[in-house]
């Protein structure tokens, strides 16, 4: 004989439940809950993402930045020359002038050769190039004719600069904070620039100058002390 069940005489009964029966109002908060906090989670991970690759997208842009000054002025001290040059005033300059004497002066200006003529214009190959910092930008003004001529208007490399320190490499191989040779046409080995903008880590860059004459010291065998 079948046995009696006796869990119906004792009030209870099986809780399986058909799947017409449906989720209760408690299973449906607890999915809501957990659907809303993966939810939240992958906005807050896209946020991160985008935002990330925004600071990726800035910091690229400045290195490039930095990247095509710096190409502009190894480009130009490659082919420095050591030409004395006349002022707009037709007083004499060095071959390789360099200055930290605030706006009012270029920190760096030579003569450099190799400037190309497409359209066969009457001119020299020779350009006179400076290279200003002012209102917190890097600035590179050139000269149609190398003496006594008005410059150009300046092009801007960088914006957002604080400083620009330089050091030059003489002959000997040593370095120095300021560029004052007794020889006019006397140019330095390498020059080094030390880049600072604003909210950024300094960048030092480094460029090698065209072949210039020797100090007479050096050449008549008598080192340059």
């Amino acid at each position: 004989m079948p046995q009696p069940d006796h869990r119906h005489q004792q009030g209870f009964t099986l809780s399986r439940r058909s799947a017409q029966q449906g989720f209760t109002l408690i299973e449906l908060l607890v999915a809501l809950t957990i659907f809303a906090m993966l939810a939240g989670a992958g906005v807050l991970l896209l946020g991160n993402s985008v935002s990330a690759q925004a600071q990726v997208k800035i910091r690229l842009d400045e290195l490039a930045a930095i990247q095509r000054a710096g190409g502009a002025i190894g480009g130009d001290l490659a082919q420095a020359l050591p030409r004395i040059s006349r002022t707009e005033n037709g007083t004499l300059a060095p071959a390789f002038w360099a200055h930290r004497a605030g706006e009012g002066t270029p920190v760096m200006q030579f003569v450099r050769g190799g400037w190309s003529n497409l359209n066969r214009m009457p001119r020299s190959s020779l350009q006179k190039i400076e290279y200003w910092v002012r209102q917190g930008r890097l600035e590179r003004r050139s000269y149609p004719f190398v003496d006594g001529a008005f410059g150009s208007e300046p092009a801007v490399l960088l914006d957002g600069i604080e400083d620009v320190a330089l050091r030059f490499r003489d002959p000997q191989g040593d370095w120095r904070e300021d560029w004052t040779p007794g020889q006019p046409d006397l140019m330095p080995r390498a020059v080094e620039a030390v880049v600072t903008r604003r909210g950024e880590p300094p960048v030092t860059l480094r460029f090698l100058v065209g072949p210039g004459p020797l100090e007479r010291s050096l050449v008549e065998g008598t080192p340059n002390g």
